[in-house]
């Protein structure tokens, strides 16, 4: 965010929003104030085209990943690419998928997975897929009713009554859900209404060894070679409205769909990218930061760590380990290497300095401001951080540690309910907590190793004893002193020999003839309800001592808009669909070094390693590639692409985003981020910041050269 604060000193100090293409997560409905700059950039539709209420449009294309229970949490997006609801995403975003569905006898996470025809394709219960029915500035209506005299909790709570009101009103009778989200820390809001579809099916993945190429080197890494894809196809009810898996239910028929694009892309191309980004923090102060880096960052890193290198000696040692902690595995090393290359990233741009920069002419303009409340902001916000510092450190270590480091502990957590409902002899609530454990077992277990457990809990309850303060320590902790002379690994075994979570054979044979004395004496129930009082504990004192922090951004970012109320401004990710547009490009990260636009298949080949499990090339694709057996799929010069950069602007839940040309058709499918530019989510740098993405030419030849999957290709509308 550099530039984003040019100083102009004259009568009074004024901030100017200096925003460049390549920056800004767009709002949909607001194109309009973008579109010249788009088009000089070279794109050829109009606004409508991408936003249109009554007619189909590209954002009629675009899907929102998501689970059930939090539908509007979009944890990835993707694109339709036919007239029967077929969409890509990423590979690693469809990868808890194609692990529920793996075995060691049908391992397609090793092996791939195609479906030759839909009777081959994979229900996924439980996933959801959103598509924007149309989104609407309710500001005013909600402002109408707030005042500046209200508490932060009056005010959530008349904001939450309204919100209420507004989606009634714009679903009721309707098949579509909606929700009221806040922009600029809430001082803005919009509605969003979507049709929600609940039958999504698995239809096509290239083995991990491509659709991971590289692993956790190459993750947030240019240049990268690693086919980051995979397909599935939302189906509806014969009526065409959202339904639960059915038999009986039929392909989508969307209202848009994007053509795909084989003629590939060269430096300069304009590219947009249309999707769900997660969470950006671009008005985040230097106090935040702070705790960004020295505590979140910091220690995400460093407690992940330990947990990273026992699921790696682990899912070496075993092929059923390995498919049962894939998905695990990749949740965890993900952002354990992005709050290392963040932080990095952060220093070596000063980002520090650039916040407190801000601060200061902010300060400046405050003084100078009749409204007495814009002075208090930055004072309400250092203090919050301050007084949270302790428990925010120890929340970390509570939620890293202990309850998502190792699992059996929170899992055994989960019979508390049961313990109450044998004690009250209330048969109806045994039997309801009985079979909610019955099929959360089944879950549970399906991806556990007794073995790799014990492992985890040991190591992560010592490391976290070891390094959490004393005064946050469970009562657990306690208990292994004593009894256990503080062995954990003693403790771990003297637990799972007697404990009935070991296995689940034992747990179900427990479910059989529960008896609330057996769970009372169960270590591990022990240890999950005392780590889970402990973090409520801890959480509550974290959220007290917050006080003022919400109140003082709000009022921060007001003034950085009152103060730019002529600027275009954008407000932060949270999950709403979003636009970026900017360019294919190649950049010089640092001294010496130059990174080109594209890579190509030849990297791959270079890359191998047999004795990496990162760098394995299946030996059809190196068949495919000494022949140059590309088909219509490789550039003018030969060579098959397969991945390229853009400087647009995206962050998490953007991962399967599609990248279109000024033409409105598919060229590639957004992935990663450049570890150079890993402030990105708080501070934007735009001589830096790179957007990678799978060239789409790849997935095509993939899916025709490699899979064979013609019907895939016949069924896209190729250009």
């Amino acid at each position: 965010m550099k530039r984003i604060f040019t100083i102009l000193l004259g009568l009074t100090l004024l901030f100017n929003f200096n925003l460049r293409a390549d920056e800004g997560m767009w709002l949909l409905s607001m194109l309009g104030k973008n579109y010249e700059e788009m088009k000089a950039m070279g794109f050829k539709l109009t606004p409508e085209d991408i936003y249109n209420v009554n007619n189909g449009s590209i954002k009629d294309a675009i899907v929102g990943l998501g689970n059930e229970g939090a539908p509007f949490r979009h944890f990835c997006t993707g694109e339709i690419v036919s007239d029967e609801g077929l969409f890509f995403t990423n590979h690693h975003c469809g990868f808890g998928m194609i692990q529920s569905h793996s075995t060691v006898e049908h391992d397609y996470l090793a092996d791939g997975f195609w479906a030759y025809s839909k009777d081959q394709e994979l229900a996924n219960p439980g996933i959801t897929a959103s598509i924007l029915v149309k989104m609407e500035d309710v500001t005013d209506k909600i402002m109408a009713e707030l005042t500046d005299d209200m508490s932060e909790d009056d005010r959530a709570a008349k904001i939450k009554e309204i919100s209420k009101d507004i989606v009634k009103n714009a679903t009721d009778d309707t098949n579509y859900e909606g929700y009221v989200a806040d922009m600029f820390d809430n001082n803005q809001f919009f509605l969003f209404v979507y049709v929600i579809y609940k039958d999504v099916r698995l239809v096509g993945a290239p083995p991990s060894s491509m659709g991971k190429f590289g692993g956790d080197t190459d993750n947030w890494e240019w240049p990268r070679h690693t086919a980051d894809f995979s397909m599935f196809r939302i189906y509806t009810a014969p009526d065409g409205t959202p339904a639960g898996f059915s038999e009986e239910n039929i392909p989508l028929k969307p209202k848009h769909y994007l053509p795909v694009s084989t003629k590939g892309i060269e430096d300069g191309d304009f590219a947009m990218v249309m999707g769900f980004p997660g969470t950006t923090n671009r008005y985040l102060t230097s106090f935040g930061l702070e705790e960004t880096m020295n505590v979140t960052n910091k220690l995400r890193f460093e407690i992940r760590d330990v947990k990273i290198m026992i699921l790696r000696e682990e899912m070496k040692a075993s092929q059923k380990v390995r498919i049962q902690y894939a998905s695990k595995y990749a949740r965890c090393s993900n952002y354990w290497k992005y709050s290392e290359q963040q932080n990095k990233a952060l220093k070596q741009l000063n980002t520090m300095g650039v916040k407190k920069d801000i601060e200061k002419q902010y300060t400046k303009w405050a003084n100078n401001n009749k409204n007495e409340k814009f002075k208090e902001a930055l004072t309400l916000i250092e203090n919050a951080y301050k007084n949270r510092q302790a428990f925010a450190i120890a929340r970390m270590y509570l939620i890293e540690g202990l309850i998502s480091g190792p699992e059996l502990p929170y899992f055994a957590y989960q019979c508390s309910g049961l313990v109450s409902a044998l004690e009250s002899k209330d048969q109806d609530k045994i039997d309801k907590n009985i079979e909610a454990l019955r099929e959360a077992g089944k879950d549970f277990y399906k991806d556990y190793n007794q073995e790799t457990e014990k492992k985890l809990i040991a190591a992560m309850f010592e490391y976290t004893y070891n390094n959490l303060d004393k005064q946050f320590h469970p009562d657990f902790f306690a208990v292994i002193e004593k009894k256990f002379k503080g062995d954990f690994d003693n403790f771990v075994e003297k637990a799972f020999a007697k404990s009935i979570f070991a296995t689940e054979e034992s747990f179900n044979a427990f479910l059989d003839n529960p008896k609330a004395k057996t769970l009372q004496k169960e270590l591990l129930l022990t240890a999950g309800t005392s780590i889970i009082n402990k973090y409520r504990e801890v959480n509550g004192s974290f959220w007290s001592n917050s006080t003022g922090l919400e109140k003082g951004r709000r009022i921060f970012v007001e003034g950085l808009m009152t103060i730019n109320n002529s600027k275009l401004m954008y407000p932060d990710a949270n999950s709403t669909i979003r636009l970026t547009y900017g360019k294919v490009g190649k950049y010089d990260p640092r001294d010496g070094v130059a990174y080109d636009y594209y890579t190509t298949l030849k990297g791959v080949i270079e890359k191998e390693d047999p004795t990496s499990t990162e760098f394995i090339v299946p030996q059809k694709l190196k068949d495919l590639y000494y022949a140059k057996d590309y088909g219509k799929y490789a550039n003018k010069d030969g060579e098959l692409v397969t991945c390229f950069i853009t400087d647009n602007d995206i962050t998490g839940g953007n991962s399967g985003s599609p990248v279109i040309n000024g033409e409105g058709h598919l060229i590639g499918l957004a992935f990663d981020g450049n570890s150079e530019a890993m402030s990105g989510d708080i501070d934007f740098e735009e001589n830096l910041q790179r957007c990678i993405n799978l060239d789409v030419r790849y997935a095509l030849f993939i899916i025709d050269k490699y899979a064979g999957a013609k019907n895939l290709i016949e069924e896209m509308d190729l250009r």
